[in-house]
Parts: C-alpha cells; sequence; structure tokens
C-alpha cells in the first residue's frame, strides 16, 4: 500500500522541475501529476475487486505491481507533459489493486474492531511513506533530474514485487472464489451501495480524503508562494504524515476496548474544529508557518483516527464479497477525493484559505452523513 503515497508524495518536491522541463506554464497546472494518478487509482478499482474475487488475491496484485514498474519507466522517459500525464494515470490504474486487495486481503482474516486494529498498523507502514517519500524526491533532485525519482519508483516496486511473491500466501479460499458474472457483479456492487453502513461510511471518507488530496496538491505551492520556505517542504509534510502515523498506531490500542464509532466521530468533530480555528487564524491575518504545520498536524492525526476505522465499518458487512466491496468503496473515496481535492487545490490563491474552507465544508458534510449512516445514534457501541 505504501508504494502509492511514494507515487504521489515523492512527485512534490518535483513539480516545479517537470513544470519547467515539460514547458507547464502555470503552477496549478503542473497539479495534474497528481490529480491524472489519482483519478487512475481510482477508477480502475471497480476492476481489480472483481478480479481478486474471481482469480485470487495473489495473482491480481502481482500483476498490477509488475504493471505499476512499467509504468514508471514510460514515466522516466516521457518527452512530454501529455505523455507523462497519461503514464501517471496508467500507474494510477495499475497500482489501485494495492488498495482492493490488501482490504480484501485483511477482510479474509479478520472482521470488526480486530479488523479495524489491523488496518490501523497496515496504515502505519502506510503512513511511513509521506514521511520518507518527499525527502526521497528532494534527494534524488540533488543528484539528477526528476526522472531518476520514476526510475527509483519502478526500482522500489519491482523489489516489493518480488518479496510479496515469495511470502504472501493466498488467503482467499478456493469455495469462496466468484466467477465473473455480470449478475453477480451488480448484486455485490448493490449490496455495498445499499449496505447503511457500507456506504454512509464510504461516503463520508469520499469528503476527508477530498481535503487530504487538496492538501497534498497545495502543500508545495503554499510553502513556496505562501511562506516563501520552498526548503522545509520535506520536514513539514513529514511532521503532518508523522502525526497521522501516531494516530494510525494509537487506534491499533485502543480500537478493541474503546470502539471503532467512539473513536472516529470524536476524530471526526475535531477535525471539523481544528479546519474552523485554522480558518479564523488565516482569515484573521495570524497565519504564520508555525501555526500551519501545529495545526495542520493535529487536523491530520484526526484524519487518521478516522478514516483508519471509517473503512473498517464500511466492510463490516462486506466479508463474502470483500474483493468487489473494496473496488466499489475504492472508486468513490478515491475518485471523489481526487476530484475534491483537485477543485480545491485549483483554488488556491496564494493563501491557505481555500484548503482550510475545504477541510471544514467536508468535515461537516462528512459529519451528516455519518448521523445519518447511524440514524443520529453516534459514538454508539457496534
Amino acid at each position: 500500500m505504501a508504494l502509492t503515497a511514494l507515487g504521489i508524495d515523492s512527485m512534490l518536491p518535483a513539480l516545479p522541475a517537470i513544470g519547467h522541463s515539460l514547458n507547464v506554464i502555470t503552477a496549478n497546472e503542473r497539479q495534474f501529476v497528481i490529480t491524472a494518478f489519482l483519478i487512475g487509482f481510482g477508477v480502475a478499482q471497480l476492476v481489480h475487486g472483481p478480479l481478486a474475487d474471481r482469480f485470487g488475491r495473489k495473482p491480481v496484485l502481482g500483476i498490477a505491481l509488475a504493471a505499476y514498474v512499467v509504468a514508471n519507466v514510460v514515466a522516466a522517459f516521457s518527452g512530454s507533459f501529455v505523455l507523462l500525464l497519461i503514464a501517471r494515470f496508467v500507474g494510477g490504474t495499475a497500482i489501485a489493486a494495492s488498495r482492493v486487495v490488501t482490504v480484501a486481503l485483511v477482510r479474509d482474516c479478520y472482521s470488526g474492531r480486530a479488523m479495524a486494529r489491523v488496518m490501523s498498523l497496515a496504515f502505519i507502514v502506510f503512513m511511513a511513506a509521506p514521511i520518507i517519500a518527499p525527502a526521497f524526491g528532494m534527494a534524488v533532485l540533488q543528484f539528477g533530474n526528476w526522472r531518476l525519482i520514476f526510475w527509483g519508483i519502478a526500482g522500489v516496486s519491482a523489489v516489493i514485487l518480488i518479496w510479496f511473491w515469495i511470502r504472501m500466501p493466498e488467503t482467499q479460499h478456493v469455495e469462496d472464489r466468484q466467477p465473473l458474472s455480470a449478475g453477480l457483479l451488480l448484486s455485490g456492487m448493490r449490496l455495498a451501495l445499499t449496505d447503511r453502513w457500507s456506504i454512509g461510511y464510504t461516503l463520508a471518507s469520499t469528503c476527508l480524503l477530498g481535503g487530504l488530496y487538496g492538501y497534498i496538491n497545495s502543500i508545495q505551492q503554499i510553502l513556496a508562494d505562501t511562506f516563501h520556505r520552498p526548503t522545509l517542504l520535506v520536514p513539514v509534510f513529514a511532521i503532518t504524515a508523522g502525526t497521522m502515523a501516531v494516530a494510525n498506531l494509537l487506534n491499533s490500542r485502543i480500537v478493541v476496548s474503546v470502539g471503532t464509532r467512539r473513536i472516529s466521530h470524536t476524530a471526526l468533530i475535531a477535525l471539523i474544529a481544528l479546519a474552523a480555528v485554522h480558518l479564523v487564524v488565516t482569515l484573521s491575518g495570524f497565519e504564520t508557518l508555525w501555526t500551519f504545520a501545529i495545526l495542520q498536524a493535529l487536523l491530520m492525526g484526526c484524519f487518521g483516527l478516522a478514516t483508519s476505522n471509517f473503512g473498517a465499518m464500511a466492510m463490516e458487512n462486506m466479508g463474502h464479497i470483500a474483493g468487489t466491496a473494496s473496488s466499489v468503496q475504492g472508486f468513490i473515496t478515491v475518485t471523489g477525493g481526487a476530484l475534491i481535492g483537485a477543485l480545491i487545490g485549483q483554488s488556491f490563491d496564494g493563501t491557505t484559505v481555500p484548503l482550510y474552507v475545504g477541510f471544514f465544508v467536508a468535515g461537516s458534510i462528512a459529519i451528516l452523513i455519518v448521523a445519518v449512516a447511524e440514524r443520529g445514534r453516534l459514538f454508539r457501541s457496534a
């Protein structure tokens, strides 16, 4: 799963260099390097899930990792911005299997609070990439051009492919294999889209991911244009990603005793409050790099506590169609989140106002959706 974050976050320090090399005129246009990847990542999940239910988890993810290696090699050779965006889109469609299959792997083996705990542990590893990836991208730029970043991602992906193929067993029982039937596929999608917890927590996650992707799209320009400290991109991004990793570690320790709903609902309300406070600070003219880093780090911690549990609750009733359900949920959350994030990113006006308006609105809509999904009974035990 960390390969997805590596494919996104290692690009951030390289966006100005990519724009200069490939004649991209405006800074906001450079964000499409991220958006193209995310859209491919979201759309392809509709394909990987049914394939994983039909052929098993291991072969689907193995082939997808191989395709991801090839896509990054093509990106490294790109001579135009259009070809780079195509390669990024294809890379996103390939690595989408990492999200779908990983969730299905965990759901094959766990359910309920135990699943939430394991997903939190998985997200700790996943969160290591945002801490390391920008530093990786920055280090590569010290010794070569942006193309070396794609070569590096391809090399890491090839190593992980070999390791995964040797070490990871098949977790799906043969008797649980689902034929590639349009009727069964539609039936599985219908269940994922009509189950109250599945669709409710999927839509809530979509809103929150929109805020996260808006942050990822904007962070390089915020550091360079708003605070005029582009060299601090790596430590600031690492701090905010680090709080998400800490939040997931905390969640793994307390979720079994406290419960997914109490943790995630409290975290979501705290996220909305932090976004409101940050917006007031910005509009009042008191925004500094310190206030930005501290408040954003706290907000990301709340994001981690909320979304890791949202994913587990969305999958709670989906055990027998874990692959299909994971793909439907992933398609909605990532594609919808990418579009919301692109809207926030393209609204960048030299300040952090669009980002925190986005977080506040997204969080507010998410809490309303959760309230509907839970029939108004927030914080309850499962």
